[in-house]
């Protein structure tokens, strides 16, 4: 276990720790804000994809947490964290390093391009399930809220940030050139990491016997059987699905639609971020003043309706009204996430830290890829206003699993203690068919849409 001293409430940038953990977040966020201008912009400015062809290409970002998501969570309950989050980050310097040189030559291509996105999702994958995990052996537990607080604060100052200095760098370089700002910030921040001297404890050894899909089974459970848990799946992972949807059109709507320039994609997409950091610095206030599980609940209400702003912008001021609705959506998805991840965190057993986020992971990110091949399908079949319309209309569906569920009742979240017992129905074990921990196996991030955790 970590024996730093622990920080008190008024002083939690004071513990140096977390302070590495923060400032390697924001040099992580603060590239890969500028490659989400960059890279959907190298697509269709320097290699012309249709609007399905950039669907694709977000799928494939995204893809790995429906690939690798539930075996990596209960791999990374058998390893030591930060180890994991290093060679996560350098991984993800090195493949996004690769598109300038290729395009100085004259060789980049869409596959390159799909093939970058594929294994950045993949050390992404590994990457958040790891930091999720690791927060809670660098702060206490009644830390962490303002924990996940002040993390959301740097993601969403550097949404605010990035995307400006990405479409600058975009005008000013070309697209593929912008995106060494992302392998830049990815280096930084695993020698961030690195400065690091939590004493993690080792995790126990397996037992004897235990196999990785008994493990993978285990964390599945637990989300699942938990009365509140698959309650937050649900409407995140209808929340990410639309938001997908919005990823796979946006830049196409924006260039082809509304006629924007790179550097004002990049500053439509810093004005939006605002709402984000917004959001992430009035959650712990919002929290104590309504309770925690409405907050759940009404940031999403709340909020959702906005995004029926993004269909509807048109001519010089389409950009203003969808940032209006950007910036809405942004600031709830923001609110929600501080919320239930804390939440997540602090009701679940240290030894399953890893097993319980990667299973939320996998259901909630793993909706990421379907929404990203419908919206570039609709686009495609129907326009990119069109696809919008399917993706505002998704979005006004969120809050329904959480109005329909015990949260409507509560003010704050129940402490693990007074959380019914599991049912003892078992779940079925995967089969091979189906359980990514099967031999069979082969082993980004903030946006407009309010991507959630």
């Amino acid at each position: 276990m970590n024996d730093m001293p622990r920080p008190t409430p008024d002083r939690l940038l004071a513990h140096r720790d977390f302070r590495h953990l923060l400032a390697g977040a924001a040099a992580a966020q603060a590239g890969s804000q500028v490659t989400l201008v960059a890279l959907p912009l190298v697509a269709v400015l320097e290699l012309d994809a249709s609007p399905f062809q950039v669907g694709l290409l977000t799928a494939a970002e995204t893809a790995a947490f429906l690939l690798v998501g539930l075996p990596a969570g209960a791999w990374l309950d058998r390893v030591r964290k930060l180890p994991v989050l290093v060679r996560a980050d350098v991984v993800r310097c090195l493949a996004v390093g690769s598109i300038p040189p290729a395009a100085l030559a004259g060789v980049l291509t869409m596959a390159q391009l799909y093939l970058v996105a594929l294994v950045t999702g993949v050390a992404t994958v590994f990457f958040d399930v790891a930091h999720q995990s690791f927060l809670p052996q660098v702060l206490p537990r009644e830390q962490l809220v303002r924990g996940n607080g002040a993390l959301e604060t740097v993601r969403s100052s550097a949404q605010i940030a990035g995307p400006g200095l990405g479409g600058g760098l975009v005008q000013l370089l070309g697209a593929p050139l912008a995106i060494v700002a992302d392998a830049v910030g990815y280096l930084t921040s695993a020698v961030l990491l690195l400065r690091i001297r939590a004493a993690e404890a080792a995790p126990p050894a397996p037992e004897p016997g235990r196999t990785l899909r008994a493990e993978v089974a285990e964390g599945v459970r637990f989300v699942l059987r938990h009365p509140l848990l698959r309650v937050i799946a649900a409407a995140t992972a209808l929340s990410n699905l639309f938001a997908a949807v919005l990823m796979a059109v946006q830049t196409v709507f924006w260039v082809r639609v509304l006629d924007l320039s790179p550097l004002a994609v990049g500053l439509l997409l810093s004005v939006s971020a605002v709402g984000g950091l917004a959001g992430a610095l009035s959650a712990g206030w919002l929290a104590g003043r309504v309770g925690q599980a409405r907050l759940i609940l009404l940031s999403t209400a709340v909020t959702a309706p906005f995004a029926l702003l993004w269909p509807l912008a048109r001519g010089g001021a389409g950009a203003v009204l969808f940032a209006a609705g950007s910036g809405a959506v942004l600031f709830g998805a923001v609110v929600y996430n501080v919320a239930q991840v804390s939440f997540r965190q602090s009701v679940c057993p240290p030894e399953l830290l890893g097993r319980m986020n990667a299973t939320m992971r996998f259901l909630v990110w793993g909706t990421l890829p379907l929404g990203a091949l419908a919206g570039g399908a609709a686009a495609d079949a129907a326009g990119p206003r069109a696809a919008l319309w399917m993706c505002a209309l998704g979005f006004l569906l969120v809050p329904l699993p959480l109005l329909f569920s015990p949260l409507r009742g509560l003010r704050d979240l129940p402490a693990p203690a007074e959380l019914p017992a599991p049912a003892a129905t078992e779940l079925p074990v995967p089969t091979a068919e189906s359980d990514p921990a099967a031999p069979r196996d082969t082993v980004p991030s903030g946006d407009p849409g309010g991507r959630t955790a």
